[in-house]
């Protein structure tokens, strides 16, 4: 059986319900969840550029945009814009989204500061251990360095 026939073959032997965990890309065949990564990873792509164009946008507590924001409305309103909701605030956004390691990061992550078991700040990581958030009154939405050591990372399903 050649490859252009072995593939319809297979598909058709696994069934409808098992052909559609089967993504092929490039002609490789990926793992049930692959798809699911990738498309997550879409989402906080287009999450961080919506974020990064709302720059010099103004801090207002409460705010969710689409002009001012305060922390997690800027998270809030980016994930929306690129497909996905989120809650409300920082801790509930926090408590939504799949842990990853400092080492697991990637741009488009969400970084929660916290105190002790607390997180009362939440930007989108940006990559080179930078964020872009809107971290508060008499500020406005910027890329800034990450200050502490007392961050946590989640990743947006």
């Amino acid at each position: 059986m050649t490859a252009h026939t072995y593939v319809p073959h297979l598909l058709s032997r696994a069934g409808a319900a098992s052909a559609l965990t089967l993504a092929t890309i490039g002609g490789t065949m990926l793992a049930p969840g692959a798809a699911t990564e990738a498309h997550a990873a879409s989402h906080s792509t287009k999450a961080l550029k919506i974020a990064a164009s709302k720059k010099g946008a103004p801090y207002m507590r409460g705010a969710t945009g689409p002009n001012r924001f305060d922390c997690s409305g800027l998270t809030l309103y980016s994930f929306k814009k690129a497909g996905k909701s989120l809650p409300r605030t920082a801790q509930s956004q926090y408590n939504r989204t799949r842990h990853i390691s400092a080492s697991g990061r990637q741009p488009g992550d969400l970084v929660f500061f916290h105190y002790g078991r607390s997180v009362y700040h939440v930007g989108i990581y940006a990559g080179n251990g930078k964020i872009w958030h809107s971290p508060k009154t008499g500020s406005h939405v910027k890329l800034e360095r990450i200050w502490s050591n007392s961050v946590w990372y989640g990743r947006v399903r």
